[in-house]
């Protein structure tokens, strides 16, 4: 079988662990030819490919990224986009396809496979806001940077009496933030999920002074004021939108950090982690969880088993439909962020 691999969306530590699975066991026990499809769906869509094979897979499990390229390309905002990919397919000799990525990724993989395409989905986030598993891969390395950044921010924090406002990723979906401020013993964390009081923040500025201890402040980035409870109120670094209509989100930790230090007059600093977050080589869980999603994978594929998306379930890998991981977000609970508020001030 000659099988197609394409990874899409943001970059994410453990990528190419999945590829470099996919490969060996396709090669080793099937016989397969593989793909490489460049730079997510632009790929497919403008036959893209590269050399995929057991040459092209040594060494790259320890490493970020993703060798095959990744984009937010959209083929489905792009008329004939559809018929160029199943016509690229076709005239690649590709049998089947598998798409690694996100909501959006998926999201087409989704769409393609209900008009007939062959497609089998690996859920890659590091916001770990997908549906239908318990976690993606890279959300552990991107948490476990955050933690050690909030490790050493704490003594800065401490020695200048400063209120430290670390920016972390999380566009709808707070769970980096969550974990992170739990693992880093943050004094207050804000998420998307809950909109926050600023009055409230404050009262928790002043109170974690009172006690002669500084603050850290963990803040996704999709985290929004009370006063509006939707996307318009989140901060925005330009209007632009993407190819699925995102707008790019930052700001909310200096926006912060300038409204703590004039109601309370401590001072207060921003620190914006961006995509420090997602490079790097991932952890140790990130590259066992990848590397089992893409053996089962290729699994899938020579049951036929399309449509599906693989999925943790506590310590087993299973096929769910590509729907249900993409049909909506997966979102903190209030007993889940209950559990951090018992550290908040």
């Amino acid at each position: 079988m000659r099988v197609g691999v394409l990874t899409g969306g943001g970059d994410c530590p453990g990528l190419n662990a999945v590829i470099r699975a996919v490969v060996r066991k396709g090669v080793k026990e099937y016989g397969d030819e593989f793909v490489g499809f460049r730079d997510g769906w632009k790929g497919p869509l403008e036959g893209l490919t590269m050399p995929l094979g057991i040459d092209q897979v040594r060494g790259i499990l320890p490493r970020g990224g993703t060798i095959l390229g990744s984009s937010r390309t959209n083929p489905f905002s792009i008329e004939g986009g559809v018929e160029q990919i199943k016509a690229n397919l076709a005239a690649a000799g590709v049998d089947a396809l598998i798409a690694i990525g996100g909501e959006d990724t998926l999201g087409v993989a989704t769409k393609l496979h209900d008009l007939g395409v062959k497609v089998v989905g690996v859920p890659k986030t590091i916001d770990n806001d997908l549906s239908g598993t318990d976690f993606t891969f890279g959300f552990d390395t991107a948490v476990n940077i955050a933690s050690e950044a909030i490790d050493r921010l704490h003594t800065t924090a401490e020695s200048h009496h400063r209120v430290l406002v670390v920016e972390v990723m999380g566009r709808h979906a707070g769970w980096i933030a969550l974990h992170a401020g739990i693992a880093g013993g943050a004094n207050v964390v804000l998420i998307p999920e809950r909109p926050f009081d600023i009055e409230e923040v404050c009262r928790y500025v002043e109170t974690r002074f009172e006690t002669k201890y500084a603050v850290i402040m963990v803040v996704s980035e999709g985290a929004v004021p009370i006063e509006a409870e939707d996307d318009s109120g989140m901060t925005l670094l330009t209007g632009e939108k993407d190819a699925f209509g995102h707008v790019r989100l930052g700001g909310i930790g200096e926006r912060l950090a300038n409204e703590i230090e004039a109601r309370t007059g401590k001072e207060a600093r921003a620190v914006v982690l961006g995509h420090i977050q997602r490079g790097g080589t991932p952890t140790a869980f990130d590259r066992w969880l990848a590397t089992r999603f893409g053996l089962q994978a290729i699994g899938a594929v020579h049951d036929g088993d399309f449509g599906t998306m693989m999925a943790l379930r506590g310590t087993s890998i299973v096929r769910v439909p590509l729907s249900e991981g993409t049909a909506e977000l997966k979102l903190v609970s209030p007993e889940e962020y209950a559990e951090a508020e018992v550290f908040f001030g």
